[in-house]
Protein backbone atom coordinates (compact mmCIF):
# COMPACT_ATOMS: atom_id res chain seq x y z
CA UNK A 1 0.00 0.00 0.00
CA UNK A 2 1.48 3.39 -1.16
CA UNK A 3 2.16 6.31 1.32
CA UNK A 4 -0.09 8.68 -0.93
CA UNK A 5 -3.17 6.05 0.01
CA UNK A 6 -2.55 6.49 3.06
CA UNK A 7 -2.44 9.91 3.69
CA UNK A 8 -5.05 10.52 1.50
CA UNK A 9 -7.15 7.77 3.56
CA UNK A 10 -5.72 9.38 6.62
CA UNK A 11 -7.18 12.89 5.13
CA UNK A 12 -10.59 11.45 4.52
CA UNK A 13 -10.84 9.76 8.22
CA UNK A 14 -9.46 13.60 9.37
CA UNK A 15 -12.36 14.82 7.25
CA UNK A 16 -14.71 12.40 8.77
CA UNK A 17 -13.79 13.67 12.45
CA UNK A 18 -14.56 16.66 11.83
CA UNK A 19 -18.14 16.15 10.08
CA UNK A 20 -18.35 13.56 13.30
CA UNK A 21 -17.71 16.61 15.30
CA UNK A 22 -19.69 19.26 14.03
CA UNK A 23 -22.66 16.84 14.08
CA UNK A 24 -22.27 16.23 17.69
CA UNK A 25 -22.75 19.99 18.32
CA UNK A 26 -25.36 20.52 16.24
CA UNK A 27 -27.10 17.85 18.13
CA UNK A 28 -25.58 19.18 21.03
CA UNK A 29 -27.25 22.59 20.59
CA UNK A 30 -30.71 20.88 19.94
CA UNK A 31 -31.44 18.81 23.15
CA UNK A 32 -33.59 20.91 25.36
CA UNK A 33 -33.19 21.54 29.04
CA UNK A 34 -31.95 23.92 31.70
CA UNK A 35 -31.49 24.18 35.58
CA UNK A 36 -34.42 22.39 37.05
CA UNK A 37 -34.40 23.46 40.84
CA UNK A 38 -34.31 26.81 42.53
CA UNK A 39 -32.94 25.95 46.03
CA UNK A 40 -30.26 28.67 45.50
CA UNK A 41 -32.76 31.05 44.92
CA UNK A 42 -34.58 29.92 48.62
CA UNK A 43 -31.53 29.12 50.71
CA UNK A 44 -30.25 32.55 49.43
CA UNK A 45 -32.91 34.63 51.22
CA UNK A 46 -31.00 34.01 54.07
CA UNK A 47 -28.34 36.17 53.09
CA UNK A 48 -31.00 38.92 52.85
CA UNK A 49 -32.29 40.82 56.10
CA UNK A 50 -34.72 39.20 57.74
CA UNK A 51 -38.45 40.85 57.93
CA UNK A 52 -38.74 42.62 61.34
CA UNK A 53 -42.75 43.02 60.95
CA UNK A 54 -44.72 41.71 62.65
CA UNK A 55 -45.74 38.20 61.77
CA UNK A 56 -49.07 38.00 59.75
CA UNK A 57 -50.25 34.55 61.15
CA UNK A 58 -49.17 32.82 64.66
CA UNK A 59 -49.49 28.90 64.75
CA UNK A 60 -48.90 26.89 68.15
CA UNK A 61 -48.03 23.00 68.15
CA UNK A 62 -45.87 21.29 70.95
CA UNK A 63 -43.09 20.44 68.68
CA UNK A 64 -41.48 22.11 65.49
CA UNK A 65 -39.01 20.33 63.53
CA UNK A 66 -37.07 22.58 60.96
CA UNK A 67 -35.70 20.90 57.75
CA UNK A 68 -37.42 18.59 56.56
CA UNK A 69 -34.31 16.35 55.43
CA UNK A 70 -33.73 12.52 55.87
CA UNK A 71 -33.08 13.53 59.65
CA UNK A 72 -35.94 15.54 60.15
CA UNK A 73 -38.35 12.57 58.22
CA UNK A 74 -37.03 10.70 61.23
CA UNK A 75 -37.15 12.84 63.83
CA UNK A 76 -41.32 13.23 62.35
CA UNK A 77 -41.42 9.18 62.51
CA UNK A 78 -39.98 9.03 65.88
CA UNK A 79 -42.53 11.16 66.95
CA UNK A 80 -45.22 9.54 65.65
CA UNK A 81 -44.18 6.22 66.85
CA UNK A 82 -44.27 7.44 70.33
CA UNK A 83 -48.01 8.99 69.86
CA UNK A 84 -47.25 12.37 69.54
CA UNK A 85 -49.12 13.48 66.92
CA UNK A 86 -49.14 17.48 67.76
CA UNK A 87 -45.97 18.95 65.83
CA UNK A 88 -45.26 20.75 62.60
CA UNK A 89 -42.30 20.00 60.11
CA UNK A 90 -41.25 22.80 57.95
CA UNK A 91 -39.24 22.65 54.81
CA UNK A 92 -37.90 24.83 52.61
CA UNK A 93 -38.87 22.87 48.81
CA UNK A 94 -41.79 21.39 47.50
CA UNK A 95 -41.64 17.96 48.61
CA UNK A 96 -39.34 16.56 51.60
CA UNK A 97 -36.49 14.61 51.64
CA UNK A 98 -33.57 17.05 51.04
CA UNK A 99 -30.89 15.69 48.79
CA UNK A 100 -32.76 12.55 48.73
CA UNK A 101 -35.80 13.65 46.84
CA UNK A 102 -36.81 12.18 43.48
CA UNK A 103 -38.04 13.65 40.29
CA UNK A 104 -39.68 13.22 36.90
CA UNK A 105 -38.23 13.68 33.68
CA UNK A 106 -40.82 12.94 30.69
CA UNK A 107 -42.60 10.69 32.96
CA UNK A 108 -39.76 8.66 33.96
CA UNK A 109 -38.37 8.88 37.34
CA UNK A 110 -35.04 9.35 38.67
CA UNK A 111 -33.46 10.66 41.77
CA UNK A 112 -32.17 14.17 42.45
CA UNK A 113 -29.17 13.23 44.85
CA UNK A 114 -28.75 9.95 47.25
CA UNK A 115 -29.51 7.07 44.57
CA UNK A 116 -29.26 3.99 46.85
CA UNK A 117 -29.27 2.63 50.39
CA UNK A 118 -26.87 -0.02 51.20
CA UNK A 119 -27.43 -3.00 53.39
CA UNK A 120 -27.40 -1.95 56.90
CA UNK A 121 -25.25 -3.45 59.46
CA UNK A 122 -26.33 -4.06 62.85
CA UNK A 123 -24.99 -0.69 64.11
CA UNK A 124 -27.92 0.70 62.00
CA UNK A 125 -30.54 -0.41 64.21
CA UNK A 126 -32.67 2.27 63.33
CA UNK A 127 -32.33 1.99 59.86
CA UNK A 128 -33.26 -1.81 60.32
CA UNK A 129 -36.20 -1.21 62.11
CA UNK A 130 -37.44 0.63 59.26
CA UNK A 131 -36.91 -1.62 56.48
CA UNK A 132 -38.50 -3.88 58.51
CA UNK A 133 -41.41 -1.73 58.85
CA UNK A 134 -41.48 -0.92 55.09
CA UNK A 135 -41.51 -4.61 54.72
CA UNK A 136 -38.06 -4.62 52.67
CA UNK A 137 -36.58 -6.88 54.97
CA UNK A 138 -38.08 -10.01 57.03
CA UNK A 139 -35.95 -12.93 58.51
CA UNK A 140 -36.98 -16.36 56.95
CA UNK A 141 -35.37 -19.40 58.55
CA UNK A 142 -33.33 -16.83 60.96
CA UNK A 143 -31.50 -15.65 57.97
CA UNK A 144 -32.59 -11.75 56.97
CA UNK A 145 -34.11 -11.89 53.31
CA UNK A 146 -34.58 -8.37 51.45
CA UNK A 147 -37.03 -7.72 49.41
CA UNK A 148 -35.89 -8.38 45.56
CA UNK A 149 -37.50 -5.62 43.66
CA UNK A 150 -35.57 -3.25 45.79
CA UNK A 151 -32.40 -4.89 45.75
CA UNK A 152 -29.90 -3.41 42.82
CA UNK A 153 -30.43 -5.70 39.58
CA UNK A 154 -27.59 -7.60 38.23
CA UNK A 155 -25.29 -5.96 36.46
CA UNK A 156 -24.79 -3.80 39.40
CA UNK A 157 -21.97 -1.59 37.78
CA UNK A 158 -19.46 -1.20 35.41
CA UNK A 159 -16.42 0.62 34.39
CA UNK A 160 -14.91 1.97 30.67
CA UNK A 161 -11.55 1.62 30.99
CA UNK A 162 -8.81 0.87 27.67
CA UNK A 163 -11.89 1.75 25.29
CA UNK A 164 -13.80 -0.72 26.68
CA UNK A 165 -16.51 -1.84 29.87
CA UNK A 166 -14.90 -3.99 32.51
CA UNK A 167 -17.19 -5.73 35.14
CA UNK A 168 -17.36 -3.80 38.82
CA UNK A 169 -15.61 -0.45 39.36
CA UNK A 170 -11.89 -1.81 40.67
CA UNK A 171 -9.22 -1.36 37.59
CA UNK A 172 -8.64 -4.73 36.20
CA UNK A 173 -8.38 -4.58 32.43
CA UNK A 174 -4.79 -4.77 31.00
CA UNK A 175 -3.32 -4.22 34.83
CA UNK A 176 0.69 -5.91 36.21
CA UNK A 177 1.54 -8.08 38.60
CA UNK A 178 2.56 -5.21 40.59
CA UNK A 179 -1.11 -3.50 40.90
CA UNK A 180 -2.85 -6.92 42.12
CA UNK A 181 -0.05 -7.20 44.54
CA UNK A 182 -0.96 -3.57 45.76
CA UNK A 183 -4.62 -3.96 45.55
CA UNK A 184 -4.12 -7.64 48.10
CA UNK A 185 -1.79 -5.03 50.63
CA UNK A 186 -4.62 -2.87 50.38
CA UNK A 187 -6.99 -5.54 51.69
CA UNK A 188 -4.71 -6.53 54.43
CA UNK A 189 -4.87 -3.45 55.30
CA UNK A 190 -8.58 -2.54 55.71
CA UNK A 191 -8.75 -6.35 57.56
CA UNK A 192 -5.82 -4.91 60.07
CA UNK A 193 -7.61 -2.14 60.78
CA UNK A 194 -10.61 -3.23 61.33
CA UNK A 195 -9.18 -5.85 63.98
CA UNK A 196 -7.47 -3.03 65.65
CA UNK A 197 -10.83 -0.84 66.19
CA UNK A 198 -14.68 -0.33 65.18
CA UNK A 199 -15.73 1.61 62.20
CA UNK A 200 -19.04 2.06 62.60
CA UNK A 201 -22.27 3.65 60.75
CA UNK A 202 -23.65 5.63 62.74
CA UNK A 203 -20.06 6.86 63.51
CA UNK A 204 -21.32 7.50 67.04
CA UNK A 205 -20.80 3.68 67.54
CA UNK A 206 -17.26 3.83 66.43
CA UNK A 207 -14.76 3.25 68.81
CA UNK A 208 -12.79 6.74 68.74
CA UNK A 209 -9.54 4.78 69.47
CA UNK A 210 -6.51 6.52 69.81
CA UNK A 211 -5.42 4.38 66.35
CA UNK A 212 -8.38 6.22 64.51
CA UNK A 213 -8.00 9.51 66.27
CA UNK A 214 -4.16 9.10 64.82
CA UNK A 215 -5.70 8.53 61.21
CA UNK A 216 -8.20 11.71 61.79
CA UNK A 217 -4.99 13.61 62.06
CA UNK A 218 -3.66 13.65 58.52
CA UNK A 219 -5.30 12.93 54.93
CA UNK A 220 -5.92 9.72 53.34
CA UNK A 221 -3.33 10.76 50.43
CA UNK A 222 -0.43 11.31 52.82
CA UNK A 223 -1.38 7.64 54.72
CA UNK A 224 -1.86 5.98 51.11
CA UNK A 225 2.18 7.93 50.80
CA UNK A 226 3.16 6.89 54.06
CA UNK A 227 1.94 3.08 53.70
CA UNK A 228 3.65 2.55 50.54
CA UNK A 229 0.48 2.34 48.25
CA UNK A 230 1.41 4.30 45.00
CA UNK A 231 -0.10 2.34 42.27
CA UNK A 232 -1.80 4.90 39.77
CA UNK A 233 -4.93 1.96 39.52
CA UNK A 234 -5.41 1.90 43.09
CA UNK A 235 -5.14 5.28 43.45
CA UNK A 236 -7.74 5.94 41.19
CA UNK A 237 -10.02 3.90 42.63
CA UNK A 238 -9.51 5.01 46.11
CA UNK A 239 -9.77 8.47 44.74
CA UNK A 240 -13.52 7.65 42.99
CA UNK A 241 -14.61 5.97 46.43
CA UNK A 242 -13.54 9.43 48.36
CA UNK A 243 -15.53 11.80 46.03
CA UNK A 244 -18.52 9.38 45.42
CA UNK A 245 -19.31 8.90 49.20
CA UNK A 246 -18.12 12.42 50.60
CA UNK A 247 -17.66 14.78 47.60
CA UNK A 248 -14.18 15.39 47.67
CA UNK A 249 -10.92 13.30 47.14
CA UNK A 250 -8.25 11.59 48.81
CA UNK A 251 -6.31 14.85 49.13
CA UNK A 252 -9.11 16.71 51.20
CA UNK A 253 -10.79 13.76 53.80
CA UNK A 254 -9.25 12.04 56.30
CA UNK A 255 -6.97 9.07 56.46
CA UNK A 256 -9.97 7.52 58.96
CA UNK A 257 -12.72 8.75 56.57
CA UNK A 258 -10.89 6.57 53.39
CA UNK A 259 -10.02 3.52 55.59
CA UNK A 260 -13.76 3.93 57.15
CA UNK A 261 -15.10 3.94 53.63
CA UNK A 262 -14.49 0.02 53.20
CA UNK A 263 -13.71 -0.94 57.23
CA UNK A 264 -17.42 0.15 58.29
CA UNK A 265 -18.89 -2.05 55.78
CA UNK A 266 -17.48 -5.40 54.31
CA UNK A 267 -14.34 -4.33 53.34
CA UNK A 268 -12.12 -4.06 50.68
CA UNK A 269 -12.01 -7.31 48.00
CA UNK A 270 -8.73 -7.67 46.51
CA UNK A 271 -9.47 -9.83 42.77
CA UNK A 272 -9.73 -13.40 44.18
CA UNK A 273 -11.67 -12.77 47.67
CA UNK A 274 -14.54 -14.30 48.10
CA UNK A 275 -18.04 -11.98 47.85
CA UNK A 276 -19.20 -10.73 50.65
CA UNK A 277 -23.01 -11.35 51.93
CA UNK A 278 -23.88 -7.55 52.78
CA UNK A 279 -22.35 -5.85 50.01
CA UNK A 280 -25.76 -5.30 47.90
CA UNK A 281 -27.37 -2.12 48.03
CA UNK A 282 -31.38 -1.07 47.64
CA UNK A 283 -32.14 1.34 44.79
CA UNK A 284 -35.12 2.70 42.90
CA UNK A 285 -35.72 4.02 39.59
CA UNK A 286 -36.01 7.89 41.85
CA UNK A 287 -32.99 6.83 44.03
CA UNK A 288 -33.84 7.29 47.95
CA UNK A 289 -36.48 9.81 46.59
CA UNK A 290 -38.31 6.18 47.31
CA UNK A 291 -37.61 6.26 51.36
CA UNK A 292 -38.90 9.95 51.59
CA UNK A 293 -41.73 9.75 49.99
CA UNK A 294 -42.61 6.60 52.24
CA UNK A 295 -41.62 8.46 55.30
CA UNK A 296 -43.48 11.88 54.40
CA UNK A 297 -46.67 10.03 53.32
CA UNK A 298 -48.18 9.81 56.89
CA UNK A 299 -47.08 13.26 57.77
CA UNK A 300 -50.39 14.86 55.99
CA UNK A 301 -50.88 18.53 56.74
CA UNK A 302 -48.29 18.20 59.28
CA UNK A 303 -45.60 18.53 56.61
CA UNK A 304 -45.56 22.27 56.08
CA UNK A 305 -43.45 22.76 52.46
CA UNK A 306 -42.04 25.94 50.92
CA UNK A 307 -40.81 27.24 54.36
CA UNK A 308 -37.87 29.38 54.96
CA UNK A 309 -36.96 29.45 58.52
CA UNK A 310 -35.09 32.10 59.44
CA UNK A 311 -35.11 32.74 63.04
CA UNK A 312 -35.13 30.30 66.17
CA UNK A 313 -35.30 31.90 69.87
CA UNK A 314 -35.35 29.44 72.92
CA UNK A 315 -35.95 29.91 75.86
CA UNK A 316 -36.82 28.30 79.28
CA UNK A 317 -40.29 28.19 78.70
CA UNK A 318 -40.73 27.35 74.79
CA UNK A 319 -39.33 27.53 71.22
CA UNK A 320 -40.17 30.84 68.82
CA UNK A 321 -39.69 29.78 65.41
CA UNK A 322 -40.00 32.41 62.18
CA UNK A 323 -40.88 31.29 58.79
CA UNK A 324 -41.61 32.68 55.74
CA UNK A 325 -44.09 31.16 53.17
CA UNK A 326 -42.32 31.24 49.84
CA UNK A 327 -46.28 30.61 48.33
CA UNK A 328 -47.70 33.41 50.04
CA UNK A 329 -44.98 35.58 51.32
CA UNK A 330 -46.83 35.81 54.72
CA UNK A 331 -44.45 35.69 57.83
CA UNK A 332 -45.37 32.73 60.57
CA UNK A 333 -44.29 32.46 63.95
CA UNK A 334 -44.32 29.17 65.44
CA UNK A 335 -44.93 28.70 69.24
CA UNK A 336 -43.39 25.61 70.54
CA UNK A 337 -42.59 24.05 73.23
CA UNK A 338 -39.45 22.21 72.16
CA UNK A 339 -37.81 21.81 68.36
CA UNK A 340 -35.93 19.54 66.68
CA UNK A 341 -33.07 21.76 64.26
CA UNK A 342 -32.36 19.00 61.71
CA UNK A 343 -30.91 21.80 59.41
CA UNK A 344 -27.39 22.38 58.16
CA UNK A 345 -25.23 22.59 61.08
CA UNK A 346 -24.07 25.93 58.94
CA UNK A 347 -27.95 27.46 58.49
CA UNK A 348 -28.83 26.40 61.68
CA UNK A 349 -25.54 28.82 63.19
CA UNK A 350 -27.14 31.38 61.62
CA UNK A 351 -30.85 31.33 62.46
CA UNK A 352 -30.51 29.99 66.05
CA UNK A 353 -30.21 33.08 68.38
CA UNK A 354 -27.51 32.41 71.28
CA UNK A 355 -25.99 29.34 69.88
CA UNK A 356 -24.98 26.58 71.73
CA UNK A 357 -21.01 26.59 71.71
CA UNK A 358 -20.86 23.33 70.54
CA UNK A 359 -22.77 24.39 67.25
CA UNK A 360 -20.59 27.55 66.63
CA UNK A 361 -17.73 25.18 66.82
CA UNK A 362 -19.32 22.22 64.45
CA UNK A 363 -20.17 25.16 61.75
CA UNK A 364 -16.73 26.62 62.01
CA UNK A 365 -15.28 23.25 61.18
CA UNK A 366 -17.79 22.46 58.62
CA UNK A 367 -16.86 21.90 54.91
CA UNK A 368 -19.29 20.95 52.41
CA UNK A 369 -19.04 19.99 49.04
CA UNK A 370 -21.53 21.16 45.80
CA UNK A 371 -22.18 18.88 43.53
CA UNK A 372 -23.91 18.66 39.88
CA UNK A 373 -26.42 16.48 39.03
CA UNK A 374 -27.94 16.10 35.31
CA UNK A 375 -30.52 14.03 34.19
CA UNK A 376 -30.45 13.32 30.28
CA UNK A 377 -33.33 11.90 28.75
CA UNK A 378 -32.81 9.43 25.89
CA UNK A 379 -35.26 8.67 23.13
CA UNK A 380 -33.46 5.62 22.77
CA UNK A 381 -30.74 3.30 23.68
CA UNK A 382 -27.62 4.16 23.38
CA UNK A 383 -25.11 1.86 20.83
CA UNK A 384 -22.91 -0.42 23.42
CA UNK A 385 -18.90 -0.85 22.91
CA UNK A 386 -17.57 -3.97 23.82
CA UNK A 387 -16.80 -5.63 27.35
CA UNK A 388 -19.58 -5.82 29.97
CA UNK A 389 -22.92 -5.20 29.85
CA UNK A 390 -25.51 -1.87 30.67
CA UNK A 391 -25.33 -1.41 34.24
CA UNK A 392 -27.07 0.34 37.02
CA UNK A 393 -23.88 2.05 38.13
CA UNK A 394 -21.52 3.11 34.90
CA UNK A 395 -18.25 4.67 35.84
CA UNK A 396 -15.54 6.44 33.06
CA UNK A 397 -12.33 5.60 34.60
CA UNK A 398 -9.70 8.87 34.80
CA UNK A 399 -13.10 10.90 33.78
CA UNK A 400 -14.14 14.83 36.36
CA UNK A 401 -17.20 13.06 37.32
CA UNK A 402 -18.46 10.04 38.91
CA UNK A 403 -20.09 8.41 35.93
CA UNK A 404 -24.16 7.66 35.58
CA UNK A 405 -26.99 5.26 36.76
CA UNK A 406 -29.84 4.21 34.75
CA UNK A 407 -33.50 5.46 36.02
CA UNK A 408 -35.00 2.15 34.31
CA UNK A 409 -32.49 -0.41 35.23
CA UNK A 410 -34.83 -1.71 38.19
CA UNK A 411 -37.40 -1.84 35.80
CA UNK A 412 -38.77 -5.07 34.63
CA UNK A 413 -40.07 -4.02 31.02
CA UNK A 414 -37.83 -6.43 28.92
CA UNK A 415 -37.54 -4.35 26.02
CA UNK A 416 -34.87 -1.19 25.91
CA UNK A 417 -36.38 1.93 24.77
CA UNK A 418 -36.71 6.03 26.81
CA UNK A 419 -34.32 6.02 29.70
CA UNK A 420 -33.12 8.78 32.00
CA UNK A 421 -28.94 8.91 32.97
CA UNK A 422 -28.51 10.77 35.98
CA UNK A 423 -25.30 12.12 36.07
CA UNK A 424 -23.14 12.79 38.63
CA UNK A 425 -20.19 15.62 39.66
CA UNK A 426 -18.63 16.52 42.91
CA UNK A 427 -17.03 19.67 43.20
CA UNK A 428 -15.64 19.64 47.04
CA UNK A 429 -12.02 19.84 45.45
CA UNK A 430 -12.32 23.06 43.47
CA UNK A 431 -11.95 26.02 45.86
CA UNK A 432 -14.19 28.01 43.53
CA UNK A 433 -16.65 25.02 43.21
CA UNK A 434 -19.79 26.61 44.66
CA UNK A 435 -19.42 29.93 42.54
CA UNK A 436 -18.78 28.02 39.34
CA UNK A 437 -22.31 26.11 40.01
CA UNK A 438 -24.15 29.03 40.56
CA UNK A 439 -22.00 30.88 37.39
CA UNK A 440 -21.52 28.38 34.78
CA UNK A 441 -24.38 28.57 31.92
CA UNK A 442 -26.27 25.35 31.78
CA UNK A 443 -25.42 24.74 28.03
CA UNK A 444 -21.49 25.00 28.99
CA UNK A 445 -22.24 22.17 31.24
CA UNK A 446 -24.37 20.42 28.93
CA UNK A 447 -21.60 20.41 26.49
CA UNK A 448 -18.76 19.49 29.12
CA UNK A 449 -21.25 16.36 29.95
CA UNK A 450 -21.45 15.11 26.78
CA UNK A 451 -17.94 15.88 26.15
CA UNK A 452 -16.88 13.32 29.14
CA UNK A 453 -19.44 10.62 28.47
CA UNK A 454 -19.30 10.51 24.96
CA UNK A 455 -15.71 8.65 24.97
CA UNK A 456 -17.71 6.10 26.04
CA UNK A 457 -21.04 6.69 24.14
CA UNK A 458 -20.09 8.91 21.23
CA UNK A 459 -23.98 8.45 20.13
CA UNK A 460 -24.99 10.42 23.25
CA UNK A 461 -25.46 14.08 21.73
CA UNK A 462 -27.62 12.93 19.34
CA UNK A 463 -29.93 10.15 21.54
CA UNK A 464 -30.29 12.82 24.26
CA UNK A 465 -33.39 15.09 23.75
CA UNK A 466 -33.59 16.78 27.27
CA UNK A 467 -31.30 17.91 29.62
CA UNK A 468 -32.21 18.52 33.07
CA UNK A 469 -29.42 20.00 35.79
CA UNK A 470 -29.69 19.79 38.97
CA UNK A 471 -27.38 22.35 41.40
CA UNK A 472 -26.66 21.72 45.04
CA UNK A 473 -24.17 24.04 46.33
CA UNK A 474 -24.25 22.27 50.10
CA UNK A 475 -24.98 18.80 49.06
CA UNK A 476 -22.53 16.63 51.99
CA UNK A 477 -20.16 17.22 54.69
CA UNK A 478 -16.72 16.46 53.59
CA UNK A 479 -14.67 14.54 56.52
CA UNK A 480 -11.47 16.71 56.18
CA UNK A 481 -8.59 15.64 59.25
CA UNK A 482 -10.14 16.59 62.64
CA UNK A 483 -13.66 15.75 61.92
CA UNK A 484 -13.47 12.89 63.82
CA UNK A 485 -11.25 14.54 66.59
CA UNK A 486 -14.17 17.54 67.01
CA UNK A 487 -16.78 14.68 67.11
CA UNK A 488 -15.26 13.12 70.21
CA UNK A 489 -14.95 16.34 71.85
CA UNK A 490 -18.37 17.01 71.71
CA UNK A 491 -19.32 13.35 72.77
CA UNK A 492 -17.06 13.62 76.16
CA UNK A 493 -17.50 17.28 77.04
CA UNK A 494 -20.04 18.09 79.60
CA UNK A 495 -22.41 19.82 77.36
CA UNK A 496 -23.15 17.08 75.42
CA UNK A 497 -26.43 15.08 74.17
CA UNK A 498 -28.49 13.35 77.74
CA UNK A 499 -30.53 10.48 75.86
CA UNK A 500 -32.24 7.40 76.71
CA UNK A 501 -32.78 5.87 73.90
CA UNK A 502 -30.50 2.79 72.67
CA UNK A 503 -28.84 4.39 69.63
CA UNK A 504 -26.75 7.32 71.72
CA UNK A 505 -26.79 9.39 68.73
CA UNK A 506 -28.46 13.32 68.59
CA UNK A 507 -27.16 16.11 70.44
CA UNK A 508 -29.49 18.37 73.01
CA UNK A 509 -26.84 20.92 75.21
CA UNK A 510 -27.19 22.48 78.12
CA UNK A 511 -27.27 25.82 76.70
CA UNK A 512 -30.00 24.94 74.82
CA UNK A 513 -31.93 22.47 76.50
CA UNK A 514 -35.37 22.74 74.60
CA UNK A 515 -33.52 22.21 71.29
CA UNK A 516 -32.49 18.99 69.64
CA UNK A 517 -30.09 19.15 66.72
CA UNK A 518 -30.16 16.03 64.33
CA UNK A 519 -28.09 16.71 60.87
CA UNK A 520 -25.81 14.27 58.82
CA UNK A 521 -23.27 17.30 58.90
CA UNK A 522 -22.69 16.00 62.91
CA UNK A 523 -21.38 12.97 61.72
CA UNK A 524 -18.84 14.89 59.73
CA UNK A 525 -20.16 12.55 56.29
CA UNK A 526 -23.35 12.66 54.44
CA UNK A 527 -25.01 9.33 54.54
CA UNK A 528 -29.04 7.83 55.11
CA UNK A 529 -27.71 5.70 58.02
CA UNK A 530 -26.31 9.25 59.38
CA UNK A 531 -29.20 11.13 59.07
CA UNK A 532 -32.12 8.63 59.57
CA UNK A 533 -30.41 7.61 63.30
CA UNK A 534 -29.34 11.55 64.47
CA UNK A 535 -33.34 12.47 63.40
CA UNK A 536 -34.46 9.21 65.11
CA UNK A 537 -32.54 9.64 68.52
CA UNK A 538 -33.69 13.44 68.53
CA UNK A 539 -37.43 12.47 67.75
CA UNK A 540 -37.24 9.99 70.47
CA UNK A 541 -36.03 11.79 73.21
CA UNK A 542 -38.01 14.86 72.62
CA UNK A 543 -41.06 12.18 72.76
CA UNK A 544 -40.31 11.56 76.25
CA UNK A 545 -40.89 15.75 77.52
Amino acid sequence: MSPGWRRRNWLAAGAGALLGAACTRDAAQAIEGGFANDSDARGHRLRQPWPTRAPDLTRHVHTVIAGGGIAGLAAARALRLAGHDDFALLELEDTAGGHSRGMQVNGIACPMGAHYLPLPGDDARAVQDLLEELGLRRRVAGRWQYDERALCHSPQERLFLHGQWQDGLLPLQGVGGATLAQYRRFAAAVASAQAAAHYAIPVQKSSFSPVQLAQDAITFEAWLNQQGFHDRQLRWYLDYCCRDDYGAGSASVSAWAGLHYFASRHGFAAPGDAAHDDAGVLTWPEGNGWLAAQLAAPLAERLQPARVVGRIEHGRHGVTLDALDIRSGRLERWQARQAVIALPVWVAARVVEAPPEALRQRAARLRSAPWLLAQLKLRAPLRERPGAAPSWDNVLYGAPGLGYVNAMHQSLHPVPGATVLTYYRALGDAPDGRQRLLDTPWTAWRDAILAELGAAHPDLAERTERMALLRHGHAMAVPTPGTLSQIERLRSSRKRQRLSNAEHAGWVFDAAPRLAFAHADWSGYSVFEEAFTLGHAAGTALAGR
